[in-house]
């Protein structure tokens, strides 16, 4: 994923992960809904979105990397 220098705010990674949570795996979506109600550092808010950034899109492998990576950040927030 390319580095971009825009800080995404809370409201925006909610707003990303509802437009891509119908192409999520159905267990994840419990660890998002706990991830909302916690505060996170810029870093991970920003990983986050880029994460869901175009999920729908993105190949079959891609999202496999980035379902590992996704859970890794939700599974230790």
């Amino acid at each position: 994923m390319s580095d971009c220098k825009i800080d995404h705010t809370p409201e925006d990674v909610k707003s990303k992960y509802e437009s891509q949570s119908a192409f999520l795996p159905e267990d994840m979506k419990p660890l998002f809904d706990q991830f909302f109600k916690e505060e996170h550092t810029q870093d991970i808010l920003n990983d986050v979105f880029h994460l869901l950034k175009k999920y729908d899109l993105v190949s079959e492998d891609e999202r496999e990397a980035r379902n590992k990576r996704l859970y890794l950040v939700l599974k230790n927030v």
